[in-house]
């Protein structure tokens, strides 16, 4: 959430960024929240002066009760009841403009790095750069949801009997895998610094709000109505949210952690070739990374946390490429987000597996997530996150890019994990 205080000292450059996102209310909400604000500074020196009115007629009362002059008291005791109810009245009004404001400001997107390329769609998104070279597959190669059926490691049509689509079964050596790919990106998390978690995979309300799913995506997560309970779309939300209403010391700062957890999307309206198999799933594993950080050092965090991502598709020699997202493309908090995409050798296409993002102070605003600095005056701390990384499409891309006539090869750098080297 951007703070009110910025918007109305910046209000020219929020509305010039807001516009690289394409978001359309803009100026309407901008201009909105403004007015309402000063409505709200009128209510409070309304609400203020009656107060100190009502403050000064009981101090005299006071006076002239101990002067016994109890007949013109009671004519001020009178007024005073008539200054009670206006003042009730200016704080009603008062509290339902703050109401007003803040549903204002929780619907404005926050406002985009300099640095973000205008665009509207993902077509426009910038290549940053492309690394590996794309495997040749042998005559007859297939895509991974033929692989995972041929050699038994995923059943879709067992999750679908379970559950429904986009709940798979993993077994065996595909279950192996799984958890193979886990382990290893949560050791390499930790041997990068980060502090292991595990959360809690429901989260209240507030922990949506705090992040920024609430309310802008509550129609993508699943809601358990009877508890109030979300489960949670990334572990990005319950982390994020222990520090929720903390002020930290400055020398705190960085915190790393990472955790993995199941995530559960509803993915409405996705359909079509491009979801078939693992490309998209209501219920997937990932490895996420969290950093809460000092304002100034944020922006180089994010390169670094993009960096760490981009080592792990190397040692699994998966051909990758980075992408600056552009305005049009950007989640609604994000200031900037780089998307890293990794070669389907079957389906001859690049495939989402991680997006690293830098908030700023968009969600530790809502979070009210402060540090202390040198003066001891509290600021609010910059969040980021990232997928360290995203399972279904790494599986994918390693079955279809590793596999030979035989069967398929298991990266050297799994084998440790897997305790097997080769599928087939």
């Amino acid at each position: 959430m951007l703070q009110l205080s910025y918007i109305r000292e910046n209000k020219e450059d929020v509305l010039k960024r807001l516009a690289i996102k394409n978001f359309k209310d803009a100026e309407t909400l901008i201009n909105s929240v403004i007015e309402s604000d000063d409505q709200r500074k009128i209510a409070q020196r309304q609400a203020d002066d009656t107060k100190a009115e009502a403050n000064q007629l009981a101090k005299q009362i006071g006076e002239l009760m101990k002067s016994g002059k109890r007949e013109e008291a009671e004519t001020l005791k009178a007024k005073t009841v008539e200054l009670k109810l206006k003042e009730k009245k200016f704080d009603e009004k008062l509290k339902d403009i703050e109401i007003e404001i803040h549903k204002i400001l929780v619907s404005i997107p926050n406002v985009p790095n300099l640095s973000v390329p205008v665009g509207k769609t993902s077509e426009d998104n910038q290549i940053v750069n492309e690394h590996g070279i794309k495997p040749q597959l042998h005559e007859g190669a297939a895509p991974h949801w033929e692989l995972t059926t041929k050699y038994d490691l995923i059943d879709f049509e067992l999750g679908v009997k379970l559950t429904g689509a986009g709940f798979p079964v993993y077994k065996g050596r595909g279950a192996r895998l799984q958890r193979a790919l886990i382990n290893y990106f949560l050791d390499k998390a930790i041997a990068a610094g980060y502090s292991e978690v595990q959360p809690p995979i429901l989260v209240n309300a507030a922990s949506g709000y705090g992040t920024g799913q609430l309310p802008d995506k509550e129609g993508q997560m699943y809601h358990c109505q009877l508890d109030d309970l979300y489960l949670i779309p990334t572990a990005e939300v319950p982390i994020t949210n222990m520090y929720r209403d903390v002020i930290l010391k400055e020398n705190e700062l960085p915190i790393k952690n990472c955790a993995y957890t199941p995530c559960f999307r509803r993915e409405a309206g996705s359909y079509g070739k491009d979801v078939r198999g693992l490309n998209r799933l209501h219920q997937f594993d990932k490895v996420e990374i969290v950093q809460i950080t000092h304002p100034e050092k944020s922006y180089e965090t994010l390169e670094t946390m993009r960096e760490f991502v981009t080592s792990l598709l190397q040692e699994l020699a998966l051909p990758y490429r980075t992408l600056k997202l552009c305005g049009g493309d950007m989640s609604f908090g994000s200031a900037l987000t780089y998307d890293l995409e990794v070669w389907s050798a079957a389906q001859k296409r690049w495939l989402e597996v991680s997006s690293v993002s830098n908030f700023e102070t968009f969600q530790t605003n809502r979070l009210k997530c402060k540090y202390k600095d040198a003066n001891g005056k509290t600021q609010f701390a910059h969040s980021l996150n990232g997928s360290a990384l995203a399972l279904p499409r790494i599986v994918a891309s390693l079955l279809e890019n590793n596999q030979i006539e035989g069967g398929i090869k298991i990266p050297k750098v799994l084998v440790p994990y897997t305790g097997f080297d080769f599928i087939g």
